[in-house]
Order: C-alpha cells, then structure tokens, then sequence
C-alpha cells in the first residue's frame, strides 16, 4: 500500500515538474515573465516566449482537459496566483480598486479608446488601481491609461499617436509600438492590474500591466475581476462578454455579496441605450423592483466618471 501511494505521488511530482508552467507562482506575472524569450527584432521568437509556451500547452492538453493530472496543475497555479493577487490588493483600500469592462475589438484609433484611457490614467493619479481583463481593445486601453500616469498632456498624446499608426492586432507592428512606449516612457510609480485568461491565449497579453494574473479558468477570471471592483466598474462598449459581466455585476450589487453595492457606470449613453440598449433594460428592472441596491449611471463624460467613482469613495472612506 505504502510502496502504491509513492508511486502515484511521484507520478503527480514529475507531472507538476514536466509543466511549463510554474504551478505553485508566488508572484503575480509581469511583463518580463510573460514575453522572456520574445526577441522584438524577431517575430518568430514569440512562439518561444513564456506566455505562448503555455497556451500552446493549454491548446494541446485540451482547453477542458480529462487528464487529472494537468487539472490539478492548473487549479494548484490558479489558487496560487489568486493569492499573489490578494497580497497585492491588500495594500490597497478597497474603494480604491477600480474595474473597466468592454470589448476587445476597440480599436487604438477609436475615439472611445482614448476616452478610456483618458479615464484610467486619471483615476489611477488620484490613487486608484485600475483593473482590466488584460487583453485588446478596452482593457489594453485601461492598461496604458494607467502606465501613462504622471505623464503630461504632450507625452500622453504623442504615446497615443503612437499607437494609433497600428490599430489593431492584426496590424505588422501591433506589440511592438507597445513596447516601445513602455521603453520610452518607463512607469516606476503608479500600478494597475490585469487579469488576462489562456482560454483567450489568441489575445495577446497587454504589456502596458504592470501586474498580470493570467489564470487558466476563464470563469474564476472574470469573478475574480467583478469581485475586487468595490469602487466601481465601468463599462465600455462591448459584445457578449461586456454583457455577461454586467449582469453577473448586477447580481452581486443586488445581494450586496460584499457588504455593500459599488457603482455601475455605462460610457457611451448612444451605444448602450440604443445599439446595445442594456442601459434601458437595467433600469427597468430597478424600477419593477427586480433589482435592487444598483448605483446605475450612464454618461458620455470623463469628468462625470471620475467624479462618480471619487464621489463613491470618499463616501465609503
């Protein structure tokens, strides 16, 4: 019996060895973790980078694997990066913790981009930590918003410009103008999170992070994003994803899982109350008493999403 149970503990060590992943990460990720081994001046080391290894681990060990070994790596890593995480937002106040949500097809040179951004890079100098789910478009927005903290107008816009002449990740170029703002413009003071996925490992990673916990289980990602939001989630054009996170948002304000209801703020008041009118459907639901305790605002404004998040938390403080 003795000599079994070895066996099947050194069978489940070599497996936890043979990752490539670190199982038990003590740290959350950063940029450097993420792309080591990417060489910029050669595309074909991407493949060779640490984040890509393990998706395409992820990809052949199947995106619901049956084999329970590499189930128990994955949770055994996920566990420990949300742990990483909590030790981080413990040096936080949790009204200061500030979520974006919206889509990942946003392009650079969409004016809501730059509002997002705008945004971000706001909140996060009147000491806000900005959250995003670490992909394209609206959280890549959140992400550099945040990096560009403490710049001035002039270096903010020409960063964007930047940034702008690739729009899209399908564009030559795309990760690279990236980099080169964060080489140009290191940010050595202000912090902001993302927590990316590999069930979307297609998306690159935004490096614009300065703290990365990328999970394997897309549904304890996205909870976990909802859950540490309590000063306020804004919500971004976006498709189904946006939609499922408004309503699992909303169900958590309603019960007040967390003690007490944080703001729901929607950017953009034409796209959500006409294009993709959840705005009108929300409302309604609060109105038949279906919903309650949500502290619903909508609004083309960045000055009015600043001060309701500042509002809401100096009234928690």
């Amino acid at each position: 019996m003795i000599e079994r149970h070895s066996h099947h503990a050194q069978r489940i060590a070599d497996y936890l060895k043979a990752v490539p992943f670190i199982v038990d990460p003590q740290e959350i990720y950063t940029t450097d973790k993420l792309y080591a081994g990417l060489d910029l001046g050669k595309p074909e080391t991407f493949s060779q980078c640490y984040d890509q290894q393990v998706y395409n681990h992820f990809l052949a060990q199947g995106k619901v694997t049956d084999n329970p070994l590499e189930a128990l790596a994955r949770n055994l890593h996920d566990f420990c990066m949300m742990q990483s995480t909590k030790r981080l937002l413990a040096q936080y106040d949790k009204c200061k913790v500030v979520a974006v949500m919206g889509g990942n097809a946003m392009r650079r040179d969409d004016a809501a981009y730059e509002k997002i951004a705008r945004i971000s890079k706001c909140l996060t100098e009147k000491g806000s930590l900005m959250v995003s789910g670490g992909g394209s478009g609206a959280m890549e927005a959140t992400g550099f918003g945040a990096w560009m903290a403490g710049r001035n107008e002039e270096e903010f816009t020409e960063a964007l410009s930047r940034l702008k002449v690739v729009p899209t990740q399908e564009d030559t170029d795309y990760l690279q103008a990236s980099f080169s703002i964060i080489k140009d413009y290191p940010q050595t003071t202000y912090r902001n999170l993302s927590i990316p996925t590999w069930l979307y490992g297609h998306e690159w990673t935004s490096p614009f992070a300065t703290h990365i916990a990328k999970y394997f289980d897309n549904s304890t990602r996205e909870d976990s994003i909802l859950t540490i939001a309590k000063g306020g989630v804004i919500y971004s054009p976006g498709s189904a994803g946006t939609m499922q996170e408004i309503f699992q948002d909303a169900v958590q304000n309603h019960y007040l899982s967390f003690g007490y209801a944080s703001p729901m703020i929607f950017i953009g008041e034409k796209y959500w109350t006409e294009e993709m009118p959840v705005y009108k459907l929300m409302e309604h639901l609060v109105n038949k008493g279906k919903y309650k305790n949500l502290l619903l605002s909508i609004t083309d404004s960045i000055e009015q999403v600043i001060n309701t998040i500042t509002e809401f938390k100096t009234s928690r403080s």
